[in-house]
């Protein structure tokens, strides 16, 4: 049997793999609070490229980044009824000031708050109570706004990266003078999040509208992306919403317009999380551990000296650090030499595990030769040997082939995982047999949604927008003039 990096494998237990490659490749661990993570700093590194990838993004089409307050007065969230209704439930609540000693020598609370505060599940009332301050004039249109901050929502059963109490993320809020203003905000931001899903993460998806059950608490209209894991189960990237005037009316956000008259805005919101990093790992990786796309990773090359003799140490490393300066004449390579006191082998396997998108090994037969052998992440198995000279542009074009695979591989996998059905026997089969995607027309009958949720734990991901404009006979009702729906079990 083939060893492999991680045990168990993809096939034997997928759950368990997902751990096993984070762990391995170091990415975080679980907190000693219950439900929430430590991201460590090869995890950290890899949401920070995302972070830079996103945020240039934003700020190229105008966005600025601020920061609001961690605690949400209770009467803000009251404020919205969907809003409260939908986060009820996960909502941490601050209720008192100070700890004293008790006569048992334990802390306790006390000086109960006048009103608690909640921690932030998300900022559309703390970020609307600032925008109503901040907007008094038609001039002061369109206000584009992002934070980047962490958020807490009570999560029951958690899993690192994909499902945590406390995560990180971005939350971009925005009010405008039109509807129409809004919804192309809404529509661009959500543009934004599929290039860098597609273009960056190598990371296929789906476009398309929330039904109304899964819409976020308050918006009118919430956009997602829809992208299928190697398990053929969905996760959603990341939602972009157009919240209309809810917002604004409960905020008291209004403006005066070029005609003298007082207006309330039209807002949107849209966020992605550490959840990337979760779909990261579910859509690449191998049974040997992390595969990191060259756009993603922080370090594209790692130069391991293997040293037989002790006399050779100092022109072997001499050698490897040559290596990485050639390579990084390149600033689109990032390359490191490793130099620590391992067992080649032991040093290989992390690094293996890390997902580093290029292994190369130098010896005294590379000195000689003036050559270089390495080895790809996606062929891990299969080394290869060329000239020092030629290795930098070689390398160069080498990654940008790794990043087309990786896309291409995950798009083949989703296409072959996904149907298109007319047929209620068929949909229940398909998805109590294996599962993925399926395609079909649905009348938007909220009482089909929820039994096929109970009674497959499959929800409608979206209506997508590629296929807007088809319409055919729902698929359990038979009804005509229906839209197009993607279905599938998901995180």
């Amino acid at each position: 049997m083939k060893k492999t990096g991680i045990a168990p494998t993809r096939d034997e237990n997928y759950a368990e793999w997902y751990q096993q490659v984070i762990r391995s490749a170091d990415l975080a661990e679980n907190s000693p609070v219950r439900g929430c993570m430590v991201i460590k700093p090869w995890g950290y590194r890899i949401w920070e490229t995302l972070q830079s990838k996103l945020d240039n993004r934003f700020k190229s089409t105008g966005h600025q980044n601020a920061y609001f307050p961690l605690f949400i007065p209770l009467s803000f969230l009251e404020r919205e009824s969907e809003h409260v209704a939908g986060f009820a439930k996960e909502c941490a609540v601050v209720t008192h000031s100070k700890l004293k000693l008790n006569d048992r020598h334990r802390l306790e609370p006390c000086s109960p708050l006048e009103e608690p505060f909640i921690v932030r599940p998300t900022s559309e009332t703390i970020i609307g109570e600032a925008f109503s301050r901040w907007i008094q004039s038609y001039r002061d249109l369109p206000l584009l706004i992002n934070q980047w901050a962490n958020v807490v929502r009570w999560e029951m059963r958690t899993r690192l990266f994909l499902r945590t109490s406390e995560f990180l993320w971005q939350e971009g809020h925005t009010a405008h003078a039109t509807a129409e203003e809004a919804r192309e905000e809404t529509l661009k931001m959500l543009e934004i999040y599929r290039d860098v899903a597609e273009n960056e993460l190598a990371i296929p998806v789906i476009v398309g509208e929330k039904t109304a059950s899964e819409r976020f608490p308050g918006a009118v209209s919430t956009y997602t992306l829809e992208a299928m894991m190697q398990d053929r189960r969905a996760l959603q990237l990341g939602t972009s919403h157009f919240l209309g005037q809810n917002f604004a009316k409960a905020m008291h956000i209004a403006f005066v317009d070029e005609d003298g008259q007082k207006k309330y805005v039209w807002t949107t919101s849209w966020g992605a999380t550490t959840r990337l990093i979760g779909a990261l790992i579910m859509t690449h990786s191998d049974d040997d551990g992390l595969i990191l796309p060259p756009r993603i990773a922080h370090l594209h090359a790692i130069i391991l000296p293997i040293i037989h003799e002790e006399s050779s140490r100092v022109s072997i490393e001499t050698y490897c650090l040559n290596l990485q300066k050639t390579l990084q004449t390149n600033a689109a390579i990032k390359a490191q030499v490793d130099t620590r006191d391992l067992r080649g082998g032991e040093k290989r396997w992390q690094w293996i595990k890390k997902g580093v998108c290029c292994l190369i090994e130098i010896g005294a037969k590379e000195v000689e030769s003036n050559g270089v052998t390495f080895a790809m992440r996606d062929a891990i198995g299969q080394r290869e040997t060329m000239a020092k000279d030629d290795f930098a542009q070689h390398l160069t074009d080498r990654l940008e082939s790794l990043q087309r695979h990786l896309f291409n591989k995950a798009l083949r996998a989703r296409d072959a995982a996904t149907v298109q059905m007319t047929n209620e026997t068929a949909f229940y089969e398909f998805f109590e047999r294996v599962g993925g995607f399926v395609l079909g027309y649905w009348s938007e009958d909220p009482s089909v949604e929820s039994r096929i949720k109970n009674e497959l734990k499959v929800t409608v991901r979206c209506l997508p927008l590629q296929y807007a404009e088809k319409r055919g006979n729902c698929l359990f009702t038979g009804k005509p003039n229906c839209p197009l729906a993607v279905f599938a079990k998901a995180y």
